[in-house]
């Protein structure tokens, strides 16, 4: 079995205010529509997996 790194890609919220700095970038959507959308297009342009963290941040991982 290989060692799988997972890495996490950008994160799309629709409250900057509860997010920490860090490596990724933060997408800042203002509704939840926009939330989901934004999460499936960075999704499959990226070939990676959309995760909800709560229902105000969604984070893109690749691996």
């Amino acid at each position: 079995m290989e060692n799988q790194l997972a890495a996490i890609a950008a994160v799309i919220t629709t409250k900057p205010e509860t997010i920490q700095g860090g490596g990724a970038p933060v997408f800042v959507v203002t509704d939840q529509k926009e939330l989901q959308k934004t999460s499936m297009t960075l999704e499959k342009i990226m070939d990676a997996s959309a995760h909800e963290i709560d229902m105000n941040t969604i984070i893109i991982v690749v691996r």
